[in-house]
Parts: structure tokens; C-alpha cells; sequence
């Protein structure tokens, strides 16, 4: 499968990734960005940042974050190697088929 990555706070400029992306995926739109902002104000600041969006994948707090609000599915994975103070590391899966998707966080 397809590798996408965006540029995170830690990675070196040369990386030359990009801040943000979108792409298709099962006929779904997703995109992916670093870091959403907190909270509180996410759903709508990221349906602002990616209208055409029905995924958007996040990380930076190294939080688990799985929410489906209102046709707007919101994917932090966590981290599988630096769950800081999570208590377990973490990934997810993503299914996409058909326009519709379904994903789950799961723990190492």
C-alpha cells in the first residue's frame, strides 16, 4: 500500500514533506496534517482547513483520537513507538471502500 506522511515538528526540513495533504482513498476523501490544534474547536477547524474532507489524520499529541462527527471522521493513531503519557503505544487501521470508511484505534 501507498506510504503518506506529512512534515511533524521533529523532522529534519530535508524530509521535504508537505505541511498538509489530501488524497483519494476507497472513494474516500482523506486528509492529513500534523498537528490539528487542541480540543476544543477541532470538527470545525478542520472542516474549515479540508471542506472536502471526510477523513482528516492527525498526530502530534501522541493522543488516540477516533471521533465521527456529523460525516467528518477525525483519526489521531497515537504513536507505536513514543506514547509519552498514554499508557500504551498505539496505531490504527483505516477501511475505505465505496465512499465509506470505518477505522480503529488498537494498542501494541
Amino acid at each position: 500500500a501507498p506510504v503518506r506522511a506529512v512534515q511533524g515538528n521533529l523532522d529534519p526540513p530535508e524530509a521535504r514533506l508537505p505541511d498538509a495533504l489530501q488524497f483519494e482513498f476507497g472513494g474516500v476523501r482523506v486528509a492529513m496534517i500534523h498537528d490539528s490544534g487542541q480540543k476544543k474547536g477541532r470538527s470545525s477547524r478542520m472542516r474549515r482547513r479540508f471542506p472536502e474532507a471526510r477523513v482528516v489524520v492527525f498526530g502530534h499529541s501522541h493522543i488516540p483520537w477516533l471521533e465521527d462527527e456529523e460525516g467528518l471522521l477525525l483519526l489521531n493513531p497515537g504513536s507505536p513507538t513514543d506514547k509519552r503519557r498514554q499508557p500504551k503505544h498505539t496505531f490504527a487501521l483505516l477501511w475505505a471502500e465505496n465512499a465509506g470508511v470505518r477505522a480503529e484505534v488498537l494498542a501494541l
